[in-house]
């Protein structure tokens, strides 16, 4: 009979390989070798030696998520916790993440390099736009009339 070292081997190597292309959960990578049709006592024996070997590690990939979105692409809290949940993050990591930032200064940094774009729409177009690419985002609808707003004075 094989040892447990061979047995986890080939499903080692392909989340490794799995891994090379970016930062994933517990979850994302539980899943991933799931599907590879691994058994489960493969899948956690494989999950503990990534975790071990701090391959995974589902804060610090909560900390780049979401400091790579607010630089690339701002949502606000709520979407950017929902995404992170989608992902298998646990709330008790979201949460904390999150707690430094606030819609109101993820909304305008959203919307900043628009308004470049938009300038040339007439006001109702413009407002339109605005709210709606805000609302996509996921920003509240008071969020979206403050930063209308906040942007309006700067014009």
């Amino acid at each position: 009979m094989m040892n447990d070292k061979n047995l986890t081997e080939r499903p080692l190597m392909l989340a490794i390989k799995y891994l090379s292309h970016r930062p994933r959960t517990v979850y994302e990578m539980s899943a991933y070798i799931k599907k590879k049709g691994f058994p489960k006592d493969i899948i956690r024996q494989v999950i503990t030696i990534l975790l071990e070997e701090n391959y995974l590690n589902d804060k610090k990939f909560t900390k780049l998520y979401i400091d790579s979105m607010v630089r690339n692409r701002p949502k606000s809290k709520f979407a950017l916790g929902f995404e992170l949940k989608r992902k298998g993050v646990n709330q008790s990591i979201i949460e904390p993440a999150l707690e430094s930032y606030d819609d109101m200064g993820l909304a305008i940094r959203a919307v900043t390099p628009k308004i470049k774009i938009w300038k040339n729409l007439d006001t109702e177009k413009f407002k339109k736009k605005l709210i709606n690419f805000l609302k996509y985002r996921g920003f509240n609808y008071e969020i979206c009339i403050q930063t209308l707003k906040t942007i309006e004075k700067k014009m």
